[in-house]
This record gives structure tokens, sequence and C-alpha cells, in this order.
């Protein structure tokens, strides 16, 4: 069934959807580079709040509007923006209101993981373009079709992956691909956190400032408990993708583009809800493994609740190559070692501060990956993560979800990581919608 649904959208693309998306993974568009940006940020009360001042500090760039289903994080945000600007932004509650303004060019999403591939075709149906965070979709159905959309309605789309946009990231993978370490044939990647528990919550009256209806948009119904919103929606399946979207988008991304792979052949998944007993449903520890036609590999682990770790940082990456190793350890560095495990090369995060504006380091990495975005747009740069790549890396740590919650290994299509023999699996590419609520290409 959804697979036949995904057909039926694409179908309306056009003559064909892997040919068509040619259009959109180039990530280029004709757009005037005089012209100023009009923005509207949906989803404020942490990520968005985030970028909605990282954007409203870059030149030529306005942000017009503020969208959030909770009115106290929409003012706070309106504020903030004032503050830096001494303009006002529009507040508006619906992103479907937001979305019929004329002057707005691009949309920014940070809602919940449920939203984002919504927002992002509702987006692309209005003429927007889009910057969405990580992961670009709830489920591997919904990333297909805001492929789709991107392509139909020629609008740019980019993820959230900030380190396509890291200068000695770039250098890394490029050094990577031009045989540093030899034949790089597995990466490895974590991330770990010391997440408390969320406890088991209580059914109790929707806040007067939230409007819970809007902000479960598609999903279907639950009812409102107070353990649930501003972020602890991330461990349940309904709404959120737990760790290994939450976080691990990251490191996958940055393995699969060193490793230079596209869709695997096979995933399997070992993990579960071990540290507490409480309402958080997806895995609290949780390694994936996960294979390519290539004959390369990679794994991802998570310990959410559990931030001890050998490697010095919280998060990271290794490639292992026939000839050496490298060692990413998040930021914008890295280093090299040869085969006898001896430092050869190191490239140091150098990344200024600007402590003027109390902006860090990773704020000031974050920020070239919104400019990259505000520039295409302007049609001055390419994106440097279009949706098409964004799917690929979001679609893996999905399947690894997926084969953790069946239990098995998943055999998967090489050409689109759809999963082979296996009807139950099947069913978790996609989802089901509240009534009333229909998501259409």
């Amino acid at each position: 069934m959804q697979r036949r649904r995904f057909i039926q959208g694409a179908a309306l693309t056009g003559t064909s959807f892997l040919i068509g998306s040619q259009l959109a993974a180039a990530g280029t568009f004709t757009g005037s580079p005089n012209k100023k940006v009009i923005i509207g940020v949906m989803g404020v009360n942490s990520r968005g709040g985030f970028l909605a001042q990282k954007l409203a500090a870059l030149a030529d760039v306005e942000i017009g509007y503020i969208c959030d289903v909770d009115s106290i994080a929409m003012a706070k945000c309106i504020a903030d923006i004032e503050k830096i600007t001494g303009k006002k932004p529009t507040g508006i509650t619906d992103v479907r209101k937001l979305l019929e303004k004329k002057d707005l060019d691009a949309l920014v999403i940070a809602a919940p993981d449920h939203w984002h591939a919504p927002a992002t075709i509702l987006a692309c149906q209005a003429g927007k373009h889009v910057y969405v965070e990580k992961p670009c979709s709830h489920n591997p159905h919904e990333g297909e079709l805001a492929i789709a959309a991107a392509t139909k309605y020629n609008r740019l789309v980019q993820m959230g992956s900030q380190r396509r946009s890291f200068d000695n990231v770039q250098k890394m993978v490029a050094e990577l691909h031009a045989g540093i370490i030899g034949r790089a044939y597995f990466a490895r990647g974590w991330y770990v956190n010391n997440r408390k528990s969320i406890g088991v919550g209580k059914v109790v009256p929707v806040p007067s400032n939230l409007n819970y209806e809007l902000w479960q948009g598609y999903a279907p119904r639950r009812p409102y408990k107070d353990n649930l919103i501003h972020y602890n929606w991330h461990w349940h399946w309904n709404w959120g993708t737990g760790e290994a979207l939450n976080n691990g988008t990251h490191e996958i991304d940055v393995m699969r583009w060193g490793l230079g792979v596209d869709f695997p052949n096979r995933v399997t998944s070992s993990g579960g809800r071990f540290a507490f007993k409480d309402d958080w449903e997806t895995p609290d520890t949780q390694t994936i493994l996960v294979n390519f036609p290539n004959n390369t590999a990679l794994s991802w682990e998570g310990r959410s609740c559990n931030g001890f770790n050998s490697e010095g940082v919280g998060r990271g990456v290794v490639f292992y190559g026939d000839h050496g190793t490298i060692y990413y350890g998040g930021g914008n560095g890295y280093q090299v070692y040869d085969y006898d495990n001896k430092l050869v090369k190191e490239i140091k995060d150098e990344t200024p501060v600007d402590a003027a504006n109390k902006v860090s380091p990773t704020e000031m990495l974050d920020r070239v990956h919104l400019q990259n975005f505000v520039n295409a747009i302007r049609g001055t740069e390419k994106l440097n993560q279009t949706i098409i790549n964004g799917h690929k890396s979001t679609v893996i740590p999905q399947l690894g979800n997926i084969a953790q919650r069946v239990g098995r290994v998943l055999n998967l299509d090489t050409t689109n990581g759809h999963i082979l023999h296996d009807a139950e699996a099947a069913k978790l590419w996609g989802r089901e919608y509240e009534p009333g609520w229909t998501l259409k290409v």
C-alpha cells in the first residue's frame, strides 16, 4: 500500500521521478544576486529560534515571518529578531497561512520531525524555497515525496547537514576520495549524551498558549501529556525518529559522503530502551550496521543516556582504509594516520570566534551553511546539501530504526533503498495519517 501510494504521488511529477530529480539535485536557481531574500521560520522554540537569529544577521536577508503553534515561543522569537534588526517580523500560527504570503521567498523548517516533509511539500507547492532541518522526513516515503515536490515545482530544498559546508570537512572528503588512506572501506560514527528519564506523563489539559491540534498536524492523534512538548516528542514514534535521526543523521551523512556511497544493500540494528522505564519509545542505546554494494560498510552507535566515551568527544567519525585512518571529531578539523597509526597530517579547526557578538565557532560554521542556502536562492552558488543527498543520508538511519523495530536484517534495493521480501518491515516505509490531513505532491 505504501509503495502504491508513493508511485501514485511520484507519477504526478511528470515523465520520470529519477530523471526529473537531476534538476533539483543540481541545486541551482536563476535568482537575482541583488534581491533581498524574505524568509519565514517555522518552529522557533529552540533550533528554529537559533536559525532565525543567524539568518537575520546575514546581509540582504529579512526574517519577515515567524511561525509557531506556541504563542509564547513565537513572541519571544519575534522580540529577539526585532532586537537584532530593528524590524518586527509578522507572527503566524498556521504554516499554510504563512505560505500564502506573496513576498515570502523561502521557508526554514525547524518544527518537529513529523512536520518536516509535509511543510517542505507545502512550501514547494506554494513556490517557496526550503531549508529543512535534519532529518528531512519522518519516514522514507515522505522523503521521496519531498524530492518529488522539489522536482515538480522546481524549488531549492537544502537539508540542515551543516558539515557539508565546513571547508575542512570538504577538504577531508576530497582527500579521502583521492586515496590519502588508500581505499576507505569502513567508517564508524558515534553520538553520546547524558539524557535523563522523561518519566511517565499524565494526560492534562493543553496549555492555552499551544495549538496542539495544529502541532500534531498530519500525525494520528494522541492525547496531550505533560512530558511531551517541547522536546520529548523526539522519543515517540508517532512524531519523532529517535537519536538515530535526531543526531545520527549528521555522522551518517559524513560517513556516506566520505565512502562515496548512496543506498545500501543491507541494514541491521541492535539496541533498545535500557536506561529507564518511562514513556520513551525509541532506543536510547543503538548500533546500526550498514553494508553497501561496493564492498564497504559503516556503523553508527548512539548512547543517549550515558555520555562516557573513549574518543574524547561526544560525536565523531573514523574512516578506515587499507593504507591508514582518518579521525574526524565532529567540528572543522581532522587527523590522518598511516597504517602504523602514526599521525602524518593534522588539519586543525581554526574557525574564528565572533566574541563581540557572542558567536561561537560552531555557530559561525552553521552560518556558512545558511549563507550557502541564501546564495543559492540568489543564483550565485549551488546548494551544498540538496534534498536528494539529504534523503539518502536520512533513509539509512530510518532503515536502521525499521530493522530495530522488526528485529531482523533488512535486504534492500540498492537503486532506491526500498525493502525487499519483507512485508512487515515494508509497512514502516511510510505511515498512516490523521483523517482529513492528506499529503499529496
